[in-house]
């Protein structure tokens, strides 16, 4: 049996450690965020407007469930993925009436074409750049052609990938246009971008990047 690799293994074991803490902090955290729920409203439209797409949609790094669930509220079929086991169980305790696996991003077990729709909420930010590709061809492979994906991340301020001390674990920061350039490489076409400002106890600006299969 093959091992994971170990930036899996470190994200994995960070997340458990702080879990509790975590889903206590995450519980309300959309409250004083307009633009990013609104993102995520227009997200769920998209998904909603494409008839011919079927399938749920999964929110891959789920975490302890909370933007799950607001897509949940937003009217789309939806359940959550993450790499944590302690994350998965704190999502299934506040939310019983939805879906959440153990699993990986990179190696889904999941049909071709199942999904209509894919969020991925700042759960590429720990993936080291060299190893990110292969998520963007796992992503497109179980998307159906013409369903959406939404990508959240901490955008540069430079023209390179940055690496930052994240509190949980080693994440990096990605300059918009590189990051959209690697997504569409993997098959997509790219819908909309939203950039915004860092709120107050924020240190970077926060990027999201809508696409089409």
């Amino acid at each position: 049996m093959t091992e994971s690799p170990s930036y899996l293994t470190v994200t994995a074991g960070a997340y458990d450690a702080i879990a509790v803490v975590y889903a206590d902090f995450a519980r309300d955290s959309f409250d004083d965020l307009p633009l990013d729920r609104a993102v995520l409203a227009a997200f769920a439209d998209y998904v909603r407007a494409a008839d011919a797409v079927t399938g749920p949609v999964a929110e891959l790094g789920c975490g302890p469930g909370q933007t799950t669930a607001l897509l949940r509220d937003l009217g789309l079929d939806t359940f959550g993925v993450d790499l944590s086991p302690v994350m998965i169980d704190l999502a299934r305790e506040a939310y019983p009436d939805l879906r959440f696996e153990v699993g990986s991003m990179d190696a889904l077990d999941l049909a071709d074409g199942e999904l209509g729709g894919i969020v991925s909420w700042y759960s590429i930010i720990h993936v080291p750049p060299r190893e990110l590709p292969p998520y963007f061809a796992e992503f497109r492979r179980v998307l159906a052609p013409g369903g959406h994906l939404l990508l959240g991340f901490f955008e540069s301020d430079g023209e390179a990938v940055q690496e930052f001390d994240h509190k949980v674990t080693p994440a990096y920061r990605w300059p918009i246009d590189e990051l959209g350039a690697l997504v569409r490489a993997a098959g997509f076409d790219e819908v909309g971008r939203m950039l915004r400002e860092p709120q107050e106890g924020e240190r970077f600006r926060r990027g999201h990047l809508l696409m089409r299969g």
